[in-house]
């Protein structure tokens, strides 16, 4: 059916809404596609949806080329599953809950891991029955503290979430790369383009995990790549760390009066001024700074945590929630901040400013008799012989030739600094360069976290019962709309790409002649009839410009004006994207379009 301008449920906005931040926020509200209804929450209207409904499609036939079926939950759901798998407490303050008449919790859901998991488990018993593929096109709910940037990061939100369920690690690896297969032509197909990078599983779990990244400089997510082919969240980096040294010829360490230092700028200034040394001056890189900060568990319990790094170097906060998880009793989503002053307080081996990892080969941690023993970890450079000035737990006193290894210890070691562009890719690639994207999908492998939870058992080929192994699978779907908008317009409004734009053509009636009206009502109507989707602006008011604004706006692939030059036999047909436009006869005119549309 030819949707109508004079009858669509449409009204476009002439300037950008106040509330709006980013590109495909304006003009998604602006060319209406989109309401607002509150923060993060959007009505989508005619327009919309039909754009919508393209991406989901897309994504439905790749997902069945891989043989994945489509099934759809509920989006509130009851507590039980959660609390098994321990996540109605680890998402904290991040998800929806409320309560039924009789006083039972429920939960929007943020995700259907467990849903999946059970509805396997009430249904199949054999590994016969694997491997299975099942996906669900829903909408998601998240309490998102700072909704924002529209679409992209809303409070309801559609997601592709599926699920793989195979009988080994050899099966899900297999289901793993068909998944991530798939990915790569969906977005293909969406006209997206996509970085696959490195990414850390986080709470989630799981043995690998990959993100889609679209590349813009509004994009949350940072990541790196270098020439040589490498890609990488950058909570997903590794450091390229220096090799042990031998430090048995290493001299003492001393502890010198560095008064007025509580800063690495001052710490350098005064170790040169104090203790100058032949090989150069001393540089931030040679001192030993070490952070304290707080982590917010889930179970509600704030824990200390102190990381050694080198002093050139400036902590990464989201790094660290990525990766502190391995040495935290309590797995779940985290929250980490600086240490405030009232927590420093609580620990007496804790001076601001002066803060080091132990003077004795037994201080392996900081803590002291009668103090609670704090988790102490270090970046990877801070390797086994390397030499460092850093704090000696006293005030207005540091030490100098600290060796690691044979003067201090540590828990563990952690992936804490931001990574600089320049610094080396950890496959030998190259430099590495920094860039921002939008996360448009995210694939694990989960493993058995959610199958071990739940018990999902099959019996194996031996008979015995089977833990069965997980893949887990994301699309944002709304969120592909929103980076669609995002990197396909221009200043007139959007450039849709064909494969999602909300019609093929744009019929526009340019004139008060009623032979125009007609000449345009036929076109538009033929267009149509060869299978083409159409929008006709029948609109008998409204001046050539508001309607050539409108189109523009809208931003349909092809446009095509019947008005002056009617009398002539042509009709005016511009490809939105190039601007370029060609006066066509009006006999030729539905083959022009429908050969546009086909290229």
């Amino acid at each position: 059916m030819v949707l109508r301008l004079s009858t669509l449920f449409l009204r476009t906005l002439r300037e950008d809404p106040a509330e709006a931040e980013v590109a495909s926020h304006k003009l998604l509200l602006r060319a209406g596609y989109i309401r607002r209804a509150a923060p993060g929450i959007y009505t989508w209207l005619p327009l919309g949806l039909r754009v919508l409904r393209k991406v989901e499609e897309i994504i439905r036939e790749e997902m069945a080329s891989i043989g994945a079926q489509e099934v759809h939950f509920p989006a509130l759901l009851p507590k039980e599953p959660y609390e098994v798998t321990n996540r109605w407490t680890e998402y904290g303050d991040g998800i929806f809950r409320l309560k039924d008449r009789k006083g039972a919790d429920y939960l929007l859901a943020p995700t259907h891991e467990e849903m999946f998991t059970l509805l396997v488990k009430d249904l199949y018993s054999s590994y016969k029955d694997l491997p299975l593929s099942i996906y669900q096109i829903q909408n998601k709910y998240r309490d998102e503290a700072r909704p924002r940037a529209g679409l992209l990061r809303g409070r309801e939100f559609i997601m592709k979430d599926s699920y793989s369920f195979d009988i080994d690690d050899d099966g899900l690896e297999a289901s793993y790369q068909a998944h991530r297969s798939a990915y790569l032509r969906i977005f293909e197909r969406l006209g997206l383009d996509i970085v696959p990078v490195a990414a850390t599983a986080g709470a989630m779990g799981g043995s690998k995990s990959e993100e889609f990244l679209h590349p813009t400089a509004i994009g949350e997510d940072t990541f790196v790549r270098s020439a040589g082919g490498y890609a990488a969240n950058v909570e997903a980096v590794t450091t390229v760390a220096p090799r042990d040294i031998d430090f048995s010829g290493a001299p003492a360490a001393v502890v010198r009066d560095t008064p007025q230092t509580p800063t690495i700028a001052t710490l350098v200034d005064a170790a040169n001024a104090i203790a100058p040394r032949n090989s150069g001056p001393w540089t931030a890189a040679d001192t030993l700074k070490n952070v304290v900060l707080a982590v917010d568990l889930p179970t509600g319990e704030r824990q200390l945590v102190v990381v050694g790094l080198p002093g050139d170097r400036a902590v990464d906060l989201k790094r660290i929630e990525a990766n502190i998880g391995v040495y935290l009793p309590t797995a779940g989503e985290i929250g980490v901040e600086a240490a405030g002053e009232e927590d420093l307080k609580k620990h007496a081996l804790l001076v601001k400013g002066y803060i080091g990892p132990g003077l004795s080969l037994d201080a392996a941690v900081l803590g002291a008799e009668g103090t609670t023993k704090l988790l102490y970890l270090v970046d990877p450079r801070v390797a086994a012989g390397t030499s460092w000035i850093t704090g000696a737990n006293e005030a207005g006193k540091h030490v100098f030739g600290l060796v690691a290894g044979r003067d201090f210890g540590w828990d563990g070691t952690i992936e804490a600094v931001e990574v600089r562009a320049g610094d080396e890719a950890p496959d030998g690639s190259g430099p590495l360069e920094a860039a921002r994207g939008i996360e448009m999908g995210h694939i694990f492998q989960l493993g058995r976290k959610y199958a071990q939870a739940l018990d999902l058992r099959v019996l194996d080929r031996n008979g015995k019962l089977a833990v069965v192994t997980m893949g887990s699978y994301g699309v944002g779907v709304t969120r592909a709309v929103a980076a669609l908008a995002e990197s396909n317009h221009d200043d007139k409004g959007l450039v849709w790409p064909r494969s999602v734009a909300p019609a093929d053509v744009h019929v526009v009636a340019v004139g008060r002649g009623e032979e125009i009206f007609a000449a345009a009502q036929t076109l538009a109507e033929e267009l149509e009839a060869a299978g083409l989707e159409v929008i006709y602006d029948d609109r008998p008011k409204v001046s050539p410009g508001v309607k050539f604004g409108d189109a523009e706006l809208i931003g349909v692939p092809t446009i095509l004006a019947v008005g002056r030059g009617l009398v002539d036999g042509v009709v005016e047909i511009k490809n939105r994207a190039t601007g370029v436009a060609d006066n066509v006869a009006v006999g030729a005119a539905v083959q022009y379009v429908l050969d546009a549309a086909r290229r």
